[in-house]
């Protein structure tokens, strides 16, 4: 069937606004990786550029000066999302599964319960002291994962999802002679992907980019994230810059604004690789979860 001209101009619209706003997505992350391979000379005389024009590799030979240190906090950051993503996606799945189960007698007041906990907390200073004097979570890798696997928002979203799958696979499954967690783990799980690589994708980064609980409860280096390290690394290089500078001492050659760049680049580059596998789920898991709930 052949498209009709207004057919033709609502697409033609739709693509350059798709194109212009991916373009202004993708702009702040070309000016850091050009700006992370320019001179320091060159950025404190110009600016942030989007091409190297006087390339220097400074900043990325300061960022990664102790390899041993960085790869380490890699380790640790990796062995941290993997293991919480995992736990944390199932918990959430399977609390969302039960919470929608027409069954289940108390749904609405485990419900309120989960929703009440997103409006009032104890406060920083509790949960500080629950944690560290009754959970021992003073420089535990647990310090690091348990704090992260639920999330009421994630709960949410998969009960809105599950609400569409229908109830006749639980039943069929029942007649079968299946258990509650055989019907989750082997008949809803699989049809659940799309609000799984969801969950898991926000999980993902959650647990990337957290170095706020590090700074709470880890004084072990042994234990940094790449978040925590790298802005340990970038706060003892502003502040020798601060001593050098009071001192009286020239301190051109120190490539600050650049090491900012690599390790902004350092940081955000392999968790990018993530999106291309969870990409043709995302959109389908989160608008289905979001109309449902």
């Amino acid at each position: 069937m052949r498209k009709t001209w207004d057919k033709r101009i609502f697409d033609a619209i739709g693509y350059v606004s798709v194109t212009g706003f991916a373009l202004v997505c993708l702009i702040p992350f070309l000016l850091v990786l050009g700006s992370s391979f320019t001179s320091e000379e060159y950025i404190l005389r110009n600016g942030y550029t989007f091409f190297p024009v006087e390339f220097s590799w400074e900043g990325y030979a300061l960022a990664l000066k102790e390899p041993t240190a960085i790869i380490n906090a890699y380790m640790v950051t990796i062995f941290v999302t993997v293991v919480g993503t995992v736990i944390s996606v199932f918990l959430c799945a399977m609390t969302g599964y039960v919470i929608q189960r027409r069954d289940f007698r108390w749904r609405g007041g485990v419900s309120f319960f989960l929703f009440f906990t997103t409006l009032f907390s104890g406060g920083l200073v509790p949960w500080y002291i629950l944690c560290v004097q009754y959970l021992g979570f003073k420089n535990s890798i647990m310090a690091l994962i348990i704090p992260g696997l639920i999330s009421v928002w994630h709960i949410l979203i998969v009960k809105g999802f599950m609400a569409g799958i229908p109830y006749e696979i639980t039943e069929s499954a029942k007649i079968d002679g299946a258990g509650d967690f055989r019907i989750f783990v082997s008949c809803v799980l699989p049809v659940a992907k799309p609000v799984v690589a969801t969950i898991g994708l926000f999980t993902a980064l959650g647990y990337w980019n957290d170095w706020f609980t590090t700074m709470l409860f880890i004084s072990n280096e042994k234990l940094f994230t790449l978040q925590y390290f790298l802005y340990r690394l970038l706060s003892s290089v502003q502040a020798l810059r601060s001593v050098m500078e009071k001192s009286g001492i020239v301190i051109d050659t120190m490539p600050v604004e650049s090491m900012k760049m690599a390790l902004t680049v350092i940081v955000t580059g392999p968790i990018i690789f993530l999106y291309p596998f969870v990409q043709k789920y995302f959109v389908k898991g989160l608008t289905i979860g979001a109309v449902k709930g």
